[in-house]
């Protein structure tokens, strides 16, 4: 950080990554202590606000992404990512969770900042991503010499084309629990406090993902934000199910049932599953039944994902290739990827799974993304911030 009169300027950059957006901080250029690391970037976020007037964050779950990159500790790797879900409601920022969108930028800015020698027609940037203990790759694409920034590879839920980025998350399964299905079964009873009950599927690959028909919670599956997010009977009984699923696999402890919110526990994730149909997107764009083998939707901090999240989409993957959940019932016919119906259109996953004993491997999971960098420059905190703790 640098002094300038009464403020910090802090090296920033601004990327998107996927359908998420937010700002790349070197480790260097920030505090050493974590909570005074915290204090200062939720500063430059505007945080806690819901509209983040006083910063930088753009007042959603998606424009408010964090990483922390620095070259990496790990002998086999070019760049550390740690990921951050910065909350717009509380003073807290989430780094149990991660994003496979964001790390698409991630993977992006290292190439671009000579993390890793370009090399064509691909460079391989390997992530160590320090929330998931994990690796994963990123492909980014190069031509006489420089990144290829142009291209026709389009995402649904991001205007415009640019060049195809793939993102391959290695052996991601069990990547929290240690299991692919952290409960051992393909299916799980919830048991509700009001005394309902619902099936679920948990899994464990790239994030913690609890799965529920969306017939089950009285829901087409085709619904988009506002018939989601409006319905508080709906959200009320999804985070019901999560809280209970999150209990029963001990990443929430039973005393702390009652105080749980998704700005305090991201973890695990909740998404409705149903069976591919026709259904009009958020732009009011159709898509049909034979362009997705399944649909789903997927929450993120509270509220209905615009499009939807790769991380989650890597899970609905692996379990589609697992007999008995419930993604894998919903799936007419096996195949190499799988391609989900989301409020937005459709994205595309890749998966190899294979059974050792009672877990499911998880070789192989990938997805096609794109990124840009849109700004970069200095943000600036106040050097109040730095005394108040």
């Amino acid at each position: 950080m640098y002094d300038f009169g009464q403020i910090h300027k802090i090296p920033t950059v601004i990327m998107r990554g996927g359908t998420s957006k937010g700002l790349l901080l070197r480790r260097s250029d920030l505090p050493s202590d974590p909570k005074l690391r915290d204090e200062v970037i939720l500063r430059l976020y505007g945080s806690p606000d819901s509209t983040q007037i006083d910063g930088l964050g753009g007042g959603t779950s998606l424009s408010s992404k964090l990483a922390i990159v620095g070259p990496s500790l790990q002998p086999d790797a070019h760049i550390d990512y740690t990921f951050g879900q910065v909350s717009l409601e509380k003073k807290v920022i989430d780094y149990h969770v991660t994003c496979g969108n964001f790390v698409t930028a991630v993977g992006l800015y290292a190439a671009e900042e000579g993390y890793v020698p370009l090399q064509e027609p691909v460079t391989y940037v390997r992530i160590y991503n320090t929330n998931i203990n994990k690796m994963i790759v990123a492909e980014i694409p190069v031509k006489d010499g420089q990144i290829e920034y142009e291209g026709d590879f389009v995402i649904d839920g991001v205007p415009g084309s640019s060049a195809k980025i793939m993102i391959n998350f290695l052996n991601s399964g069990g990547t929290f629990t240690g299991r692919t299905l952290p409960t051992g079964h393909a299916t799980d009873m919830i048991h509700l406090q009001d005394g309902r009950q619902f099936e679920v599927s948990i899994v464990d690959c790239a994030n913690v993902v609890v799965f529920v028909r969306a017939g089950d919670v009285g829901m087409q599956g085709t619904e988009l934000q506002a018939e989601v997010n409006n319905n508080k009977g709906l959200m009320s009984t999804l985070e019901s199910i999560r809280v209970e699923a999150g209990i029963l696999i001990g990443m929430i402890q039973p005393d702390d049932r009652e105080i749980v919110s998704p700005s305090s526990h991201a973890l695990p994730k909740i998404a409705m599953i149903a069976p591919s149909q026709a259904y009009s997107t958020s732009d009011h764009r159709t898509i049909e039944e034979n362009e997705i083998d399944l649909i789903s939707r997927y929450i993120s901090m509270g509220s209905l994902h615009r499009a939807y999240a790769v991380s989650g989409a890597i899970a609905v993957a692996a379990a589609a290739k697992i007999p008995g959940t419930i993604p894998n019932e919903a799936v007419a016919t096996q195949k190499k990827g799988i391609r989900i119906g989301h409020p937005s259109g459709v994205i595309y996953v890749e998966s190899t799974v294979e059974q050792d004993g009672t877990n499911w491997i998880v070789n192989r999971a990938a997805n096609g993304r794109t990124a840009r960098r849109l700004m970069e420059g200095y943000a600036h905190v106040p050097i109040s911030v730095l005394r108040e703790k």
